[in-house]
């Protein structure tokens, strides 16, 4: 296994609240060639801008632990299941990516993803966090559909375990945030690693998406850590009283 396929930051405590960051990295592994520019590597198409920053800060001055993916999502995207269609893009956001056409899914998923969900999974069960964060960023416009509008700020995701996101939601919204529900995408159709780690384990969880021109600097990101820390607290205090 690769050392580069994902990483701690920060102490998680047992029982408290931890993060996620599926696609924290645009690093292509040494001999995979995806044939895209280094401006493509650059753009939400290859990670989440600003979500590692983001998580950090989380980790360093919120004492929440995280685990982030150090795999740019060109080469695996480690949030969609093992047989999806779009597990190793070819075409993603309208941005071809030649070097995935006819690429080697067995080896990618064994080198890569697998590892970086087997190490997930034993790291929940160790910590038994009492909430998850899954820590995500969306472009303002995609590349295939510039003028639809994105106002939000943050959304939330939830599948079918909701109980933590409508806390959230409402907690953003009292702090003034322009918060989606379901919104950028559907946790219906878009949540497969909390779908995996913690609706199938029944654990609290929240995936976040924050627009991403909002934590692109250091000052955003700690802005929104600071914000997001805030309402994680509240949200699992609330989680436990009800529980």
């Amino acid at each position: 296994m690769s050392e580069t396929v994902f990483r701690h930051i920060g102490e998680a405590k047992p029982g408290g609240i931890v993060a996620v960051c599926d696609h924290a990295s645009n690093h292509v592994p040494e001999g995979i060639e995806l044939g895209v520019s280094a401006a493509t590597l650059e753009m939400h198409v290859a990670y989440d801008i600003g979500a590692s920053g983001v998580c950090d800060r989380l980790a360093r001055r919120h004492g929440i632990g995280a685990y982030l993916c150090e795999v740019s999502r060109l080469v695996v995207d480690m949030h969609r299941e093992e047989d999806h269609e779009a597990l190793i893009p070819v075409n993603t956001d309208g941005i071809l990516v030649p070097g995935n056409i006819g690429a080697n899914r067995d080896a990618r998923v064994k080198d890569y993803y697998q590892p970086y969900h087997a190490n997930l999974a034993k790291w929940l069960d160790e910590v038994d966090p009492g909430l998850i964060l899954s820590i995500h960023s969306f472009t303002p416009a995609l590349e295939s559909d510039p003028d639809k509008e994105r106002p939000w700020e943050i959304g939330l995701l939830y599948n079918e375990d909701d109980r933590a996101a409508r806390h959230a939601i409402r907690l953003f919204g009292e702090l003034g945030v322009t918060v989606g529900d379901n919104e950028p995408y559907s946790g219906k159709q878009l949540n497969a690693t909390m779908n995996r780690h913690a609706e199938a384990k029944g654990r609290p969880y929240c995936a976040i998406e924050i627009r991403n021109d909002l934590i692109a600097t250091e000052t955003g990101q700690a802005r929104w850590a600071a914000i997001i820390a805030d309402v994680a607290g509240r949200v699992k205090l609330a989680v436990d009283t009800y529980e």
